[in-house]
């Protein structure tokens, strides 16, 4: 949290092993900058439909910067090589986006084609009507990016995807590390069986995901915010998805 009560926004993983294959709904974002033509600046987001995905608001403007193009990279676990590459400049972002605050971090993201599902490239599931009302509370959950691995990496041509298993915790305790936490963001732990856990810079936008009674990806967060230093074991803080099923429906298709 910074000194003005704003929440620091480069979301931050840590703790986390190299992911062995692509998972067929994560897309990694390469971001080109208006104004910055040298720069950019990577997110996460996941596959929704043939040609919607889901990432934070802040991926597009985060009150300084704002996208120009993103590049959707499918079914790569190498963030430059590989895999489904598509060009948008087309992109909804919730209509109470504040990005001082990180409220409604969500926006959504139109492909210019329909992606062709595979083995490799496929949607993964929203919560259903029964699990609406779950707050996931102590389940065991997967963030997935292609962040930082610790507080002072660099982005290479061999930046590879990642995942970590996460516990997610009540606001409550979230609330201890970053003040008021609204119902529509979930939490998870920044404390594994190793030490700390968790997202770091770049990993923004990216799923957070728990498995269904099938072993089928379920969609709960998006990834929003995280401490300042990524190593540091405090939470880390995502748009809860089930808050936000009106304006994702509104735009899926």
């Amino acid at each position: 949290m910074q000194a003005d009560g704003t929440i620091n926004i480069e979301s931050r993983i840590i703790g986390g092993e190299r992911a062995p294959h692509p998972y067929p709904f994560f897309a990694g974002l390469i971001i080109s900058l208006i104004g910055k033509p040298t720069m950019e600046s990577f997110c996460g987001s996941s596959l929704l439909s043939s040609n919607r995905v889901v990432t934070a608001a802040h991926c597009y403007f985060d009150g300084d910067d704002r996208a120009s193009k993103f590049e959707v990279v499918l079914g790569s676990n190498l963030l430059y090589q590989g895999g489904e590459r598509h060009i948008t400049r087309h992109v909804q972002v919730h209509p109470y986006y504040d990005p001082k605050f990180l409220t409604n971090d969500v926006a959504i993201l139109y492909l210019p084609q329909n992606v062709r599902f595979t083995n490799l490239v496929h949607p993964i599931r929203l919560p259903n009507n029964y699990e609406q009302t779950n707050t996931f509370e102590g389940y065991t959950a997967v963030a997935v990016g292609f962040g930082y691995t610790n507080d002072l990496e660099e982005y290479t041509e061999i930046t590879v995807l990642r995942h970590v298993e996460l516990q997610v915790i009540d606001n409550a305790q979230c609330a201890n590390y970053f003040g008021l936490i609204l119902p529509n963001t979930i939490c998870t732990s920044g404390i594994g069986v190793a030490g700390s856990v968790g997202i770091c810079s770049g990993d923004s936008g990216g799923p957070l995901f728990v498995l269904d009674s099938n072993r089928h990806p379920v969609l709960i967060g998006i990834t929003s915010f995280g401490a300042e230093l990524c190593e540091s074991g405090e939470p880390s803080g995502y748009s809860r998805v089930t808050s936000f099923m009106d304006f994702i429906k509104q735009h899926l298709y």
